[in-house]
């Protein structure tokens, strides 16, 4: 494994001659091209946290949506149950009068 590094560390110079022997606008072409594809890296990642953060607005929104429609549906079940409650309170209050009224006429033989 050491001699490996070594050698690759012998070879390394060797490797990077080509480029200083570049002309000075092979050189600049070279990092006009390296330019263009780190503004595009860049506009692509712009573009992505654009479309998460779009993504989470939505999310959101449909959670809002969600909770209020639940919010709504507790409501009308409340107001249902208190309106069925008061039926029922007045069913039962006239069904205890005509027990009473029948057990009266009952005693006093009717």
């Amino acid at each position: 494994m050491k001699k490996r590094a070594i050698i690759l560390l012998a070879l390394a110079p060797l490797a990077l001659a080509p480029l200083a022997a570049c002309s000075e606008r092979a050189q600049n072409e070279t990092a006009e091209a390296a330019d263009a594809v780190a503004s595009d890296a860049n506009a692509t990642a712009a573009e992505a946290v654009d479309d998460v953060q779009r993504a989470g607005e939505r999310a959101l929104g449909a959670a809002d949506n969600a909770v209020d429609a639940a919010g709504d549906r507790i409501e009308n079940a409340a107001r249902d149950a208190a309106r069925e409650g008061k039926e029922g309170l007045r069913d039962a209050k006239r069904e205890t009068g005509e027990g009473l009224r029948d057990a009266g006429n009952e005693v006093d033989g009717q």
